[in-house]
């Protein structure tokens, strides 16, 4: 057998440090929701395990879509049609097939402004910038690197990386799972159409929450008393 070429080498190499971050990454998510051995939640970590990669590559988050959008009003718009059409495809399309979340955590917040608010900037910070940082931003990336970011790679690290996603919300119960990998799987998505810029899912995620937050302070979520 001949010698490999030192392109091959490098090339090796890089597969493997993606294969072992991505292990890293799925071990941090099933440790925080399945073990309960990760404190806070793997979100935080997962940002930390992503700027150490990117900082070892000589990248920043710029290199991974954390960049200005090229029109911010196309992109709101988008941002907010997405957001209204997930709350609508999860109420009547999704949840009547998978059942109900289990949302009792967030019964304290109904009529509870103080909380809600406190919840809206916990929504902002760690859910829609840390896990569209977390997720899209490095997860997928290292995922699709495993095929030499071709498209076909891209395409089946969205899937691969809704599916953990969906596993970082267990504490919703099965329907939850489901739930957040078909959320996953949008904000992935929009992630792709963008040409790979983080605003797009980051702002859709933190809408969607937004709109969820609010439909739990009035007490319309199913189950929940005003």
């Amino acid at each position: 057998m001949g010698a490999t070429s030192p392109n091959q080498d490098a090339s090796a190499r890089r597969t493997s440090w993606a294969a072992a971050e991505l292990l890293l990454a799925a071990a941090l998510v099933a440790g925080a929701n399945l073990a309960d051995v990760v404190p806070i939640s793997e979100t935080p970590w997962l940002v930390a395990l992503g700027w150490l990669s990117l900082r070892r590559r000589g990248l920043g988050w710029r290199a991974v879509g954390f960049r200005r959008p090229n029109r911010w009003a196309t992109t709101i718009a988008i941002a907010l049609a997405a957001a209204v059409a997930l709350q609508l495809v999860s109420e009547f399309v999704i949840e009547p097939m998978t059942g109900r979340p289990d949302l009792s955590d967030f019964q304290p917040l109904v009529g509870n402004l103080p909380a809600v608010l406190g919840m809206l900037a916990l929504v902002w910070t760690l859910a829609a910038f840390g896990e569209e940082l977390a997720y899209r931003g490095y997860v997928l990336e290292r995922a699709a690197a495993l095929g030499r970011h071709a498209p076909a790679a891209y395409l089946t690290a969205v899937v691969a990386v809704s599916a953990l996603f969906g596993l970082g919300h267990a504490y919703q119960g099965p329907a939850g799972v489901i739930g957040s990998a078909m959320s996953g799987l949008l904000f992935g998505l929009l992630y792709l159409a963008a040409g790979r810029n983080l605003w797009l899912p980051i702002l859709a995620h933190g809408l969607s929450d937004t709109l969820a937050l609010g439909v739990i302070y009035f007490g319309l979520a199913p189950g929940f008393q005003p």
